[in-house]
């Protein structure tokens, strides 16, 4: 992966945190950090 697709990546993950956030309020953000530590303990399980 190049540096221009990386940035721009991140670019778009920023702006759909961000309009997700405008139009709908932080608890989904909170509900998405709680899954995805969730996840993440699931993962370092099997590890």
């Amino acid at each position: 992966m190049t540096n221009t697709i990386a940035i721009i990546l991140a670019i778009i993950l920023i702006v759909a945190g961000l309009v997700d956030v405008f139009y709908f309020g932080t608890e989904h953000m909170i509900f998405l950090g709680k899954k995805l530590a969730d996840l993440i303990e699931y993962i370092a399980f099997w590890r």
